[in-house]
């Protein structure tokens, strides 16, 4: 996304006057259905008209100098006639990417609103601060802010072949790269080596930073990178995958979908390779 279009902001109110609106219903976004399988996120007016029931709401930033705002809905709030509740997965390629961004920003924060309300020491009631975006305990003396979990993904190479893998929630005969979880005490590049180790066997080296992406499932940033295959042979931890196969270009199966950073580290590997004339 360029970047320069949505501003991440902070400010303890919603400003008054027109916005975008992020809302969710539980992991559901509300969008606006267009036509050709496309969508948009409700303005000011539509929330207003509708009678939406929303039980908080927080101001996230600025898209093309119009605020946007995170808000959850009640549990039990009715569907809307135009609009579709969806999960963000099934909103990538139907929303502009920028909106996108802007909704994947907006449930982090109402996730954590919803999710976070006491105190991991005390137990008590934690209170949002009007200073900052974070939620206080006055008993403790101390502060929690949104968390924001690391995890790598990794386009390994082997000469012209790619190495893909599938996991069991993926739909029929899609493939993606590997990815996971930093762990405690870990650099990026470490992690990086380590998950393709643990999940195909696969040795690497010359692991380098290809660009990263707020990944709110439910709040993780990826950060990607590329690889080179160093030494072994596939063996699939099964636990973790169904399948794993060096592809060529020429043979590529189904690829996760555009906006994703994943697609975004095999378009570009796709795109070297035609520029090669392979």
């Amino acid at each position: 996304m360029d970047a320069s279009r949505f501003t991440p902001g902070f400010a303890p109110e919603v400003p008054p006057g027109d916005a975008l609106w992020a809302l969710f219903r539980g992991t559901d976004l509300l969008i606006w259905l267009l036509p050709e399988k496309r969508a948009r996120l409700l303005r000011t007016a539509e929330v207003e008209a509708l009678g939406l029931p929303i039980v908080r709401a927080h101001f996230i930033g600025e898209l093309d100098g119009a605020p946007c705002v995170a808000g959850t809905l009640a549990d039990d709030a009715p569907p809307v006639e135009g609009c579709q509740f969806a999960g963000l997965r099934m909103a990538y390629g139907r929303l502009p990417e920028e909106a996108l961004d802007v909704a994947m920003m907006a449930f982090q924060i109402q996730y954590w609103d919803g999710h976070y309300r006491f105190c991991a020491g005390c137990g008590g009631p934690l209170a949002l601060k009007t200073t900052e975006r974070a939620k206080r305990c006055d008993a403790c003396a101390r502060d929690f802010y949104p968390p924001v979990v690391p995890a790598i993904i990794v386009r390994v190479e082997r000469g012209d072949s790619v190495l893909l893998t599938r996991q069991s929630r993926f739909p029929k005969g899609m493939y993606g790269l590997v990815a996971g979880f930093l762990e405690p005490g870990e650099t990026l590049e470490q992690c990086v080596a380590r998950e393709v180790l643990e999940e195909t066997g696969i040795v690497i080296r010359n692991a380098r930073y290809f660009g990263s992406q707020q990944w709110p499932f439910p709040h993780q940033v990826m950060v990607a990178f590329t690889a080179e295959h160093a030494s072994g042979e596939i063996v699939v931890d099964t636990s973790e995958l169904e399948e794993a196969a060096w592809f060529a270009r020429d043979a590529m199966p189904m690829l996760p979908p555009p906006l994703s950073i994943a697609r975004r580290l095999l378009d570009d590997w796709l795109e070297r390779g035609a520029a090669r004339g392979q």
